[in-house]
């Protein structure tokens, strides 16, 4: 981490334009990594809260028996052959049964547990095949493992703020327009990996300081603006102590953009700059200016940091309150800590179980919670990539720019109402109402009651509707320009509402369209897609993922209902779930997925776990899942209740001190 620390600030160096900056910003920029190698030794006095069950060490003594006795010749006996020493498909299980409760080892069971429950490994060709019954208690086995991992929060993640974030701090703090962040090449948020700054970032980084400082900070001559009368304060009477006013200004501009008390180390670096700029002929205005500018390209900035130091012998330790605050306020509003969150942070209040729910319960309250969906909500549907979706204008002409926006608007209000109205999970499934507009009315083939552009809430009466499932910004993310797709559909429905994990397609395998020396006259796309069942390589997925995909068939590319496909053929939406209950249309789809509450209440509240802390789940992670599943289902899995108990628990709120 100190390395990459390090490189972080080397590259803003490096890579920072002549234009706008003295040279000597260089230097001053690289003086900032003396303080940011502080922040990486540790922070933060509090002992830590280790949650765990009650009767933990029975479970991990039965973990290491099963393992023992069951996981470990399974794999010896069906898996080792190609999953050893040179592993097939990026699989290593020679290295997991090493250590079965490393951090690296709990991807590879995740992908040997999706592969050996759809029947595709070991393959048909492997000589001896495990029972069906082997498989299942494989697959029991292998959820036992969690209890073999190291009891603490996880890897900590240093994470950088997304180009929203810091578009939304720059206005927050200095009132600047967060179109000057345009420029920033766009990227994905939560379990994203933010942690690192690219040549291209840091050159970008220093550009948009320069524009800010330029924005806020009169000319030569011309009175002082408001924002700037408040960063810089009047400036020292002649004979002043500039030195003490100076760190007074560093003190308070670091405060605001570190989103903590900055340390004396810190600031001395500051003033530092500041002299800098006066021994290069610049005035107290331009020294200054230059200060704050080195403050904006700084890691303490563009990264949500920790605040205090900590026993060096502390493993494990509580968040700051100041870090805190920072988490909280960036995850729920995509934006720094206000002044309400500041001041618990400042009294050391937050950390409070009652104070912290609150302040939860007050961030959702707020539009800027609309940031969650944004972020979170968005990415787990896959409607962010609605914009960049492409569509045949010949077949459909309806999907304009307003559909587009109409289409995100009703999943952004829809997701919105849950939270507010602190709803079961599963009414992300099955719902009776939605919010529209007449464009979208005509998607849904309503009357022409609903006139205008503006979203509004509407009772749903078909059941085929309503719930993510019937959704048009949905149905149309999972669809090719020029058709659905029944296999886009199904993975959709078994990732992203059941949180199944779908192995990928074997390489060079070609798409339905694609495929040579078959003849599709004739077929209907159910036909057509049922071929890939005939494939061996292809066969086992597609047994589980196809019937999903066709049981949303009556909904065309663009979320519109048919009866019929192009060539009048009636659509069959016949199909079955993995469990092996059957369904005859997207109604009865939703019905059997919606009493799957607590696997769509585990899949969310993982999903949003991983989005808060910013990477992957593993190991003890699903320990901590696995209690809050219990709290949430004697509150019936509620959405709100879900996100207060992720921001209460212990990875939250606790993290791993690196060395």
């Amino acid at each position: 981490m100190k390395r990459r620390a390090r490189g972080i600030v080397d590259a803003v160096c490096s890579h920072a334009p002549a234009t706008h900056s003295p040279p000597f910003l260089l230097q001053s920029l690289a003086w900032l990594a003396a303080s940011f190698m502080g922040l990486m030794i540790g922070f933060s006095t509090t002992s830590p809260c280790q949650a765990e069950p009650v009767d933990f060490p029975a479970l991990q003594a039965d973990a290491r028996k099963t393992f023992k006795e069951k996981v470990g010749p399974f794999v010896k006996k069906y898996c080792i052959d190609c999953h050893g020493t040179r592993p097939e498909a990026g699989i290593n299980l020679q290295s997991a049964l090493s250590s079965p409760g490393a951090s690296a080892s709990f991807l590879h069971w995740k992908k040997a547990v999706a592969n050996v429950k759809v029947n595709d490994m070991p393959p048909e060709d492997a000589g001896e095949m495990p029972t069906e019954q082997q498989r299942r208690e494989f697959v029991e086995w292998i959820s036992k493992l969690k209890y073999l991992a190291e009891r603490d929060p996880g890897p900590f993640v240093l994470r950088r703020l997304s180009k929203v974030e810091y578009a939304n701090t720059l206005h927050d703090l200095y009132g600047v327009d967060p179109s000057i962040a345009d420029s920033l090449p766009e990227e994905v948020v939560g379990e994203g990996y933010l942690n690192s700054i690219s040549p291209l970032q840091s050159e970008l980084f220093l550009e948009i300081a320069n524009k800010v400082v330029d924005q806020v900070v009169a000319g030569k001559g011309e009175p002082p603006t408001e924002i700037q009368k408040r960063l810089f304060s009047e400036p020292p009477a002649e004979g002043a102590d500039i030195p003490t006013a100076v760190r007074k200004v560093a003190r308070s501009l670091a405060r605001d953009a570190y989103r903590r008390p900055p340390t004396e180390r810190e600031l001395d670096v500051l003033v530092s700059v500041f002299h800098l700029g006066r021994e290069n002929q610049l005035n107290y205005l331009e020294s200054l200016s230059l200060m704050w500018k080195a403050i904006l390209v700084s890691p303490q900035f563009l990264f949500i940091t920790p605040a205090a130091e900590v026993n060096a012998k502390t493993t494990i330790v509580r968040l700051d309150d100041y870090q805190l605050a920072a988490r909280l306020s960036y995850l729920l509003w995509a934006a720094p800590p206000d002044a309400e969150l500041s001041a618990l942070a400042e009294k050391g209040e937050l950390h409070q179980p009652e104070v912290l729910k609150s302040q939860v319960e007050r961030l959702l309250g707020d539009e800027r919670s609309r940031a969650l969906f944004d972020g979170f909500g968005a990415q787990w549907l896959g409607v962010d990539k609605l914009d960049s979706q492409t569509f045949d204008p010949d077949l459909f002409p309806q999907m304009t720019t307003v559909l587009r926006q109409s289409m995100a608007d009703e999943a952004r209000l829809f997701f919105q109402s849950i939270i507010h109205e602190n709803q079961g999970v599963f009414r992300f499934v099955d719902s009776d109402y939605t919010f529209m507009n007449e464009p979208l009315a005509e998607i849904y083939g309503l009357d022409s009651s609903i006139k205008g552009l503006e979203m509004r809430r509407i009772k749903l009466e078909d059941p085929n509707r309503g719930g993510i499932l019937g959704m048009p910004a949905t149905l149309a993310t999972t669809s090719f320009p020029n058709r659905t797709s029944p296999v886009r559909r199904g993975v959709w429905v078994l990732e992203q509402v059941l949180g199944e994990r779908v192995p990928p397609p074997p390489p060079d395998v070609p798409e339905l369209v694609e495929q040579e020396g078959k003849s599709f006259e004739g077929l209907t796309l159910r036909q057509r897609t049922e071929l890939h069942q005939s494939e061996a390589t292809c066969a086992n997925c597609h047994k589980v993922l196809d019937p999903i995909g066709f049981g949303l068939e009556n909904f065309d590319a663009i979320g519109r209902w048919r009866d019929k496909n192009n060539a009048g053929v009636a659509i069959d939406s016949a199909g079955q779930i993995p469990s092996g209950e059957s369904f005859s249309s997207p109604a009865e789809l939703k019905g059997l997925l919606a009493e799957r509450k607590r696997d769509l209440a585990r899949n969310v509240t993982e999903r949003f776990m991983a989005y808060a802390l910013g990477r992957k789940l593993e190991g003890y992670d699903e320990v901590v899942i696995d209690q809050l599943m219990e709290k949430l289902a004697e509150d019936d899995y509620r959405m709100r209740t879900m996100i207060i108990e992720v921001t209460a628990s212990y990875l939250f709120t606790h993290r791993r001190v690196v060395d």
